[in-house]
């Protein structure tokens, strides 16, 4: 952890008091003028620090920016998801960064961010707009010891974590849309895209990549999407605040990510069942040119769709575009 992101963290510790610039510098190995040369740099990034001779420091406000230490700051030690990240002011897409980490042999838990991105990309190749500083778009790199055929236990991980860490920062409850959207009122407010590379009998990673609308205004959306997409503010009527939120899912995909390792898939399936708006629908699933109707019955142990068909048989699904048909009793 940098220097900053120790500093941050202790102020953090007495987020609602001061902490003596003595108990600082000892913590961290610094002189009262390197800890002021410190305090003076994150200020200039937008962070307000109050500095008072005889009762220390304190952090008054962050920026609406996503800063690398500052992340790291809020989350556990001795975590997996989230060990370095990484912001990008600008990419191609933040699943590319990943992919390429994971040929280099980056350890799992690395996580990318950018501001914006210039191909951001959704399923089936669809493109995600990504506009500069409205919203978390992010992917993380894991290396699971999973089969290929449970991988899929990876996307309701993303899913489940995402839709908590709205929740508890914004008191609304988003549902989620098999197999990777999360809906407010019946529009999109994220999507989730998680990319593998495996072998026969094995998965050598996973790319688990995340677009979050969260400070859009209706204007900001392109005019074929508008009425299809939201956004947390939008929702919410006021804007979120973005490193709060990126802290709060990061901690939620730790969270879910240790259940799958500890073979717990089971108790995340139900939580994941209990917010999708798509079990107990009928639909129709475009897997490439083949069509497949039923009722979205469960998920099965591996995470993938098990749909009844209209001739009774349970179909298990892992990927596809769903459209909701109508209910049945």
């Amino acid at each position: 952890m940098t220097t900053d992101a120790q500093l941050l963290a202790a102020l953090r510790e007495h987020r609602n008091g001061y902490i003596a610039a003595s108990e600082v510098m000892r913590r961290l190995g610094l002189s009262l003028a390197a800890l002021d040369g410190r305090v003076a740099d994150l200020r200039e990034l937008g962070y307000q620090i109050e500095v008072k001779p005889h009762l220390g420091c304190r952090l008054l406000s962050s920026p609406d920016v996503l800063h690398a230490d500052d992340l790291m700051a809020r989350l556990p030690a001795n975590r997996v998801v989230g060990r370095d990240i990484r912001v990008f002011k600008e990419t191609t897409s933040t699943n590319d960064v990943a992919e390429k980490l994971a040929r280099d042999g980056v350890k799992q838990g690395v996580v990318i961010f950018a501001e914006s991105q210039t191909k951001g990309r959704g399923r089936l190749g669809r493109k995600w707009e990504s506009p500069v500083g409205k919203g978390l778009w992010f992917s993380v790199l894991l290396r699971p010891q999973l089969l290929p055929t449970e991988a899929t236990q990876l996307t309701v991980v993303g899913a489940t974590a995402l839709a908590r860490a709205v929740q508890s920062q914004t008191d609304i409850a988003p549902d989620i849309k098999w197999p990777n959207d999360l809906l407010i009122g019946g529009r999109k407010v994220a999507g989730i895209l998680t990319e593998m590379s495996a072998e026969v009998d094995r998965v050598n990673h996973v790319i688990i990549g995340i677009g979050l609308d969260v400070n859009q205004a209706a204007s900001d959306f392109p005019p074929d999407v508008r009425k299809l997409a939201t956004s947390l503010k939008l929702e919410r009527g006021q804007p979120v605040h973005r490193g709060d939120l990126a802290a709060a899912i990061l901690i939620e995909l730790e969270r879910d990510y240790a259940r799958v390792c500890r073979g717990e898939f089971a108790a995340l399936a139900d939580e994941w069942e209990s917010r999708c708006t798509t079990i107990g629908q009928h639909v129709t699933v475009l897997i490439g040119e083949r069509r497949v109707q039923g009722r979205a019955e469960s998920l099965d142990d591996s995470g993938a769709l098990l749909l009844r068909t209209e001739h009774g048989r349970i179909e298990r699904i892992i990927g596809g575009d769903v459209t909701v048909e109508k209910s049945r009793p």
